[in-house]
């Protein structure tokens, strides 16, 4: 199950997280779920594997400030590295980033049910 201690494990700046949703622990939490269930990350590998990279800036961009503002900063570094490869949306092998984002993001989700 997702909880505070959970997600101080995990690495999540969770103080400066909740500061951002004012304290309410119920609604940060149910924000750091809708992050686990976010269809961008399938759409921003889709997008990396088909060499749309127009769409994978956009959706890893979108992904930063998300995983940025809940604080969840393991994730945030992967995420930050991957747009900033992507920034200029040329041609590359981002396959080694985008593993590290899904990886972490996993590990995040693996939280709901551990």
């Amino acid at each position: 199950m997702l909880t505070i201690e959970s997600l101080r494990g995990y690495g999540a700046n969770v103080d400066e997280g909740l500061s951002r949703c004012m304290g309410n622990e119920t609604l940060y939490l149910k924000l750091v779920n809708t992050v686990c269930d976010d269809k961008s990350f399938d759409i921003l590998a889709e997008a990396i594997d088909n060499k749309d990279y127009k769409t994978a800036f956009e959706r890893a961009h979108a992904l930063k400030g998300a995983v940025g503002n809940l604080s969840l900063s393991p994730l945030y570094e992967e995420v930050s590295e991957l747009t900033d490869a992507l920034r200029n949306q040329e041609d590359g092998d981002y396959s080694q980033m985008l593993q590290k984002v899904l990886k972490d993001k996993e590990r995040l989700s693996a939280l709901k049910t551990g």
